[in-house]
């Protein structure tokens, strides 16, 4: 009894902690339209934290620091935008060529599928006409989404950088809010854990912009040496991809890719391209972002699937670029929730005694399952003993004694007193 007892609570606030946990993924789901843009605005407004703070001291005051954070924002993504479509313009001028090039490419292919398996042009033609029914049966759903998708948009460009500029010119008075609302915990660990989700959040974010132009630039050092014409758009927009975690640059493979198929003599060109994008991919994942990131935002390869596949199905595409930075600060919060400490330990990083070839037998000892060997390893010990080459001698000394002669190690008290006694004078 006092032991169901003791466990009781445990179990009551680990199944409060996650029926909250539901009702806010619900709650999310049902209000994403506004909740998307205002997420989006919490991520640049805490990247653009430390410009508003630099323009604050210039003396500027806070709602002209943050108006001007949030105009240097939105110039910067204008100007990613411009350059995005410019150079799709300037392809799109030489699009009869690469669309020439493009018909001779598939027509090469269906050669080669019609020699190889036998399938005569006809049948393929036909296929191609059924899946080509099938989309057009399905545009009207596809052109509601499309129009839906653009609203979003239109919505989001309006209201994320007014939300942005409010989270900035607000942040204090979000901070206190926090402070009021968790009034029985200590003060101290709510201020600890806003800097914790900030710093995570901030590291996550400024490491991504960091990556990105590390990778546009080794994409494009790559397609320059193949050959490939405009190497920094495809570049570019392969690194732009990496929104998208573990898969975006594997999709900006696709374009350059495809381009290089069309413009190029041989089909040798699109394997380098993709070979070199996954070999970037390999360094970005391997060497860079934990060299620029670090361990600030520690979430391992598992649970991050695992979030961007939630995010997906949650937000969509939002939800893909949202998931990595909601899942940090997820673990940020569950580390500061003494019932939910386990479940943040799960999604972070393993530590290096989890990867040991022994990392089972410690683990149980750690635990107390099994007890630790009395000898865990055998010890060898050289002893020298140094000696001296004489052997030791013991010599003895003695009187020889007379019976007529005194003994000169025993006193005679006795007779001294005889004599005393007769000669009393």
């Amino acid at each position: 009894m006092e032991n169901n007892s003791k466990k009781f609570p445990y179990a009551l606030d680990l199944a409060s902690s996650l029926l909250a946990l539901a009702l806010l993924l619900g709650f999310m789901y049902a209000t994403q339209t506004v909740l998307i843009p205002l997420l989006f605005s919490i991520l640049i407004a805490i990247s653009l934290y430390p410009l508003a703070r630099l323009f604050e001291r210039l003396r500027l005051g806070k709602a002209t620091s943050a108006i001007l954070s949030v105009v240097v924002a939105i110039a910067f993504l204008y100007f990613i935008g411009w350059f995005i479509v410019h150079q799709s313009i300037i392809i799109g001028k030489d699009a009869s060529a690469i669309t020439a090039k493009v018909m001779s490419v598939l027509d090469r292919a269906q050669r080669w599928v019609e020699t190889t398996f036998n399938v005569q042009r006809n049948t393929m033609m036909d296929q191609l006409r059924d899946q080509g029914d099938k989309m057009m049966s399905n545009a009207g759903a596809m052109a509601s989404a499309t129009f839906g998708s653009i609203g979003n948009i239109l919505a989001g460009t309006v209201l994320v950088p007014l939300f942005s500029f409010f989270l900035l010119y607000y942040r204090d008075f979000f901070r206190e809010f926090f402070f009021k609302a968790f009034k029985s915990t200590s003060q101290s660990k709510v201020h600890e854990t806003l800097n914790k989700i900030y710093t995570v959040v901030q590291s996550y974010l400024l490491g991504l912009v960091t990556v990105m132009g590390i990778v546009a630039v080794l994409n494009t050092i790559g397609l320059m040496v193949m050959g490939i014409e405009y190497a920094w758009f495809f570049g570019t927009l392969a690194s732009l991809l990496m929104l998208l975690p573990y898969i975006g640059i594997a999709i900006g493979s696709i374009l350059p890719a495809l381009f290089a198929l069309a413009v190029k003599d041989s089909a040798w060109y699109a394997v380098g391209v993709i070979a070199w994008f996954q070999m970037v991919q390999f360094l970005e994942g391997n060497i860079i972002t934990p060299n620029i990131v670090g361990s600030k935002v520690s979430i391992n390869p598992l649970m991050a699937i695992i979030a961007i596949l939630l995010g997906g199905m949650l937000f969509g595409l939002s939800g893909l670029i949202l998931a990595l930075p909601l899942t940090a600060t997820i673990k940020v919060l569950f580390d500061a929730i003494p019932s939910m400490q386990a479940f943040g330990f799960l999604i972070g990083e393993p530590e290096k005694e989890h990867l040991k070839i022994n990392a089972t037998q410690e683990l149980l000892i750690k635990w107390g399952i099994v007890r630790k060997p009395k000898m865990e390893t055998k010890v060898k010990i050289d002893i020298d003993i140094e000696t001296d080459d004489t052997v030791p001698t013991t010599t003895m000394r003695y009187k020889e004694i007379h019976e007529s002669a005194d003994n000169p190690y025993e006193a005679l008290p006795k007779e001294k007193d005889n004599e005393q006694e007769k000669n009393p004078d």
